[in-house]
């Protein structure tokens, strides 16, 4: 061995202070815009209660077993994600190519946070303007046309989107350079139970404002006939998606989680507030949708033309979309810096690098690469995948190619090539759900996996 891999090995990474906060972290990674927009509005769409039904059995079957595989792969080893498989994989024995499955999840997050970037930029942006009160206190009458214009203005202006996610991103620098105790630590836990907190008092105030009954019927009444293979297949990619699996983030979280944490309830809980979180969203959100007679089904569209237009129209409309902006940032900050942290822990262990000079260089890299999904809504109009601009190419890739080529790995490794033994040592005391675990490895998830494949091509 040489001495720069001695001290490698010789360094222990900190260990989270309690279960609670991370359980705190693990919530913020998996807790991020598409929580507040996405998955209220397919609730609606797939049948309400029954596709809330579907999508928790989903979460139970794929979802929490393989939180739990990436959790228990970075206790187990202390490592970030490329060295945890290359650990587990010499002590099983087994190819030592393993390494690559998390060396691929580094990959994606890093590719992941390039873009998203570019999207929390836009959130910023959006608090600014309404902070300001840029909508609210127009002097005109805004129309959708109008606040649809001001998001294409937003898109077109490269200079806006390189000031707004560049800003993000050295938010998110500070954070995470400042290390796991006075950094991400200290970070979410003022972060997830402030998001918590101002979701349930906007909820409150769309309910003494909005159409709560309509809203709480259209995420919840149960409705059968909508429910169709396309929603079950629906269900299983965002149960994937939500819980920020195969991305690295949860490996590297792991690795400094404390030994004697149940990883099984840990799962739980973050799996727990991530569909609470969501839920509460849209009953955040679509009372107010449905209020002003608006479609709660068009994605972005909801959250940077329709939503404006509404908060220039309601009572104290510029203190609830601007806590509604900054509330949509925190929630792009934690997970941006759970993307972040896979690569900035690899930096740190395979080179010897100090927290300070591997968030930087990392920072750096993020910055110049999503120029690229940045130019691709305005000077660079180029087709790169599957006829898609960059930024569509690059999110189709990572969501659909790279994070479920790690998500079948993962299941296999832990599923055929870990040993009892290893196992053991991953869940400590939970030894009873071992031969459970192993069967939603080898069989359940793969075939959850299996369908992702099928309704993403």
């Amino acid at each position: 061995m040489s001495q720069s891999e001695a001290g490698r090995a010789t360094r222990e990474p900190p260990i989270w202070k309690g279960r609670i906060t991370f359980v705190m972290a693990a919530a913020g990674s998996a807790v991020g815009l598409g929580n507040i927009w996405k998955f209220p509005y397919i609730v609606g769409e797939n049948g309400g209660g029954a596709f809330v039904l579907v999508y928790l059995a989903c979460i139970l079957l794929f979802g929490v077993p393989l939180l739990m595989a990436e959790i228990g792969l970075g206790r187990a080893t202390r490592a970030n994600a490329f060295s945890a498989f290359k650990q587990l994989s010499a002590r099983s024995k087994a190819s030592s190519q393993w390494k690559w499955v998390g060396g691929l999840g580094i990959v994606t997050s890093y590719l992941i946070l390039s873009f998203y970037i570019v999207v929390a930029g836009w959130c910023l942006y959006y608090f600014v303007v309404t902070v300001s009160g840029d909508f609210t206190q127009s002097g005109q009458t805004l129309t959708q046309a109008d606040t649809g214009a001001r998001f294409d203005g937003v898109l077109a202006s490269p200079v806006l989107l390189i000031v707004a996610s560049t800003t993000f991103l050295l938010t998110v620098f500070l954070i995470v350079a400042s290390g796991i105790k006075n950094g991400i630590e200290k970070s979410v836990n003022w972060m997830m139970p402030s998001l918590m907190v101002m979701l349930v008092l906007l909820a409150i105030y769309s309910a003494q404002n909005g159409m709560f009954m309509k809203a709480f019927d259209f995420l919840f009444s149960p409705d059968f006939s909508k429910l169709t293979l396309e929603s079950v297949l629906i269900a299983v990619g965002h149960s994937f998606f939500t819980l920020s699996l195969a991305s690295g983030s949860m490996v590297t979280y792991g690795a400094y989680m404390n030994d004697s944490a149940s990883i099984g309830k840990t799962a739980l809980a973050v799996a727990g507030i991530d569909t609470m979180v969501a839920l509460t969203a849209g009953l955040a959100i679509f009372p107010l949708i449905f209020a002003h007679g608006l479609e709660p089904t068009s994605g972005p569209g909801l959250m940077f033309i329709s939503l404006p237009l509404i908060f220039e129209q309601m009572p104290f409309g510029q203190i609830f979309g601007a806590a509604f902006f900054f509330l949509m940032f925190i929630a792009a900050l934690t997970s941006g810096v759970s993307l972040m942290e896979p690569t900035v822990a690899w930096l740190e262990q395979q080179f010897s690098m100090k927290r300070l000079s591997a968030a930087f260089l990392t920072t750096v890299s993020l910055c110049a690469m999503s120029l690229l999904s940045a130019f691709s809504f305005n000077i660079w109009d180029a087709k790169w995948l599957f006829g898609m601009s960059f930024f569509d190419g690059l999110d189709f890739l990572t969501a659909n190619v790279f994070m479920t080529i790690v998500a079948l790995a993962t299941a296999l490794f832990c599923g055929y090539c870990l040993k009892p033994e290893q196992l053991q040592q991953m869940f400590g005391h939970q030894s009873r759900i071992i031969p459970v675990f192993t069967f939603s490895m080898r069989f359940v998830a793969p075939a959850f996996v299996g369908l992702m494949v099928y309704a993403a091509f």
